[in-house]
């Protein structure tokens, strides 16, 4: 417990720092577990309990995610989702995996690093849309469906990773039939439900608890993918009270996912990982511009412009919560190692590109064109902004 007290009260520091400077707070996290840990001073050990909140970090990380699924959504906007969506998961997991298999990771190792290439941080992008004021930007509405397509890829790479060794006939239809039968028991039990969520005494957050823990474990009886079942189970639960799920879930979420992401820093151990400074170099390096080119290719394909893919780059440069999900759950020590230094490295250069998106822009502009620009990103009519859903 005084590795968590600790860890804790050096990460409240950090966020405190990290809000004045206008920083995001899942890198500082991250460097506080490195300070702190393995890779660092040695003063915090992983222990038994911070393991188990580290999964409820975990878990209610991938709830909230169900919660932010919106199936009439995603179905009214399909084809502009679809298409920024697939070059965006072409574009990087290819050069996530080339590059890690060429670095000398194994063929499973580079897929865990090219689905953490791809996987931008959901709440790093809408952050950075609301700091910087691009809410009625055209592009904006391009970030927020790339949010929507990998939270639909996601759940499909946890799926498929987290499929076990017995017959795949078997596992999809143990898959098939829990997702069936909390669909049923969701909708017969909508009115129970949504009373018990309007209540004012403690027993909404007593409900959500309960029925998160129950799903998991249920899952981990079953052999089924857990982190499916979960965001199965804020899907479904979304459709009946999103608001209210999302009051009572948010204090777990935002505590133990600090304890998640310090203790993930602490487990790490560079020096015991195999993994050379050359190597998280040219590996960070290509992750911020594999969005680049996957931007540009999206500018062009949606706006007509690649200019506009500049912006779409800027707001989606930062990996995070679920890049670190996927190391956590499937990544070896080397994986996780080098996960945690594209986190750090995309995330900070993502805060600073994306307030200087258009500067750059016109730099790009200024190199490839003469004249000033008369077509920057977001010109054109006014619109209102996207619905940001989620956390």
């Amino acid at each position: 417990m005084e590795g968590i007290a600790l860890a804790l009260i050096v990460c409240a520091i950090l966020a405190i720092i990290a809000r004045r400077f206008a920083l995001p707070t899942i890198p500082c996290y991250l460097l506080a577990g490195l300070v702190l840990g393995r890779s660092g001073l040695q003063l915090v050990e992983p222990s038994e309990v911070s393991s188990y909140l580290t999964s409820l970090g975990l878990l209610f990380l991938l709830f909230f995610m169900g919660l932010e699924i919106r199936p009439s959504r995603i179905w009214s906007n399909q084809s502009a989702i679809l298409t920024s969506g697939v070059i965006d998961l072409l574009i990087n997991g290819v050069i996530g995996f080339s590059a890690a298999y060429l670095l000398g990771f194994s063929s499973f190792d580079s897929v865990i690093v090219a689905a953490a290439f791809f996987i931008s941080s959901t709440a790093m992008a809408v952050s950075s849309l609301v700091e910087n004021h691009k809410l009625l930007m055209r592009e904006a509405e391009t970030v927020v469906w790339l949010m929507i397509f990998e939270d639909i890829a996601l759940i499909v790479i946890l799926a498929l990773l987290g499929a076990s060794s017995e017959p795949i006939t078997m596992t999809l239809l143990k898959i098939a039939l829990f997702l069936l039968a909390i669909i049923i028991i969701v909708r017969v039990a909508r009115e129970e439900i949504v009373a018990i969520m309007k209540r004012e005494d403690d027993l909404p957050v007593l409900f959500t608890f309960s029925v998160l823990i129950t799903v998991a474990a249920l899952s981990l009886v079953l052999k089924v993918p857990e982190s499916f079942m979960v965001i199965a189970l804020g899907t479904a639960l979304g459709a009946v009270d999103t608001g209210a799920f999302e009051r009572h879930a948010k204090p777990f979420r935002d505590v133990f996912l600090i304890i998640f992401f310090v203790f993930f820093g602490i487990g790490i151990d560079f020096f015991a990982g195999g993994v050379q400074l050359p190597a998280i170099i040219a590996i960070s390096a290509a992750a911020v511009l594999s969005k680049l080119a996957s931007g540009i290719v999206i500018g062009r394909a949606v706006h007509g412009d690649a200019m506009s893919g500049i912006e779409v780059w800027s707001n989606t440069i930062g990996r995070g919560e679920f890049s670190i999900a996927v190391a956590t759950l499937y990544g070896s020590a080397i994986v996780s190692s080098t996960i945690a230094a594209v986190v750090i490295v995309t995330s900070i250069v993502g805060s600073f590109v994306a307030g200087a998106s258009t500067r750059i822009g016109d730099g790009i502009w200024a190199l490839t064109n003469k004249g000033e620009r008369n077509d920057k990103p977001g010109n054109g009519e006014e619109r209102s902004p996207p619905v940001l859903e989620g956390p």
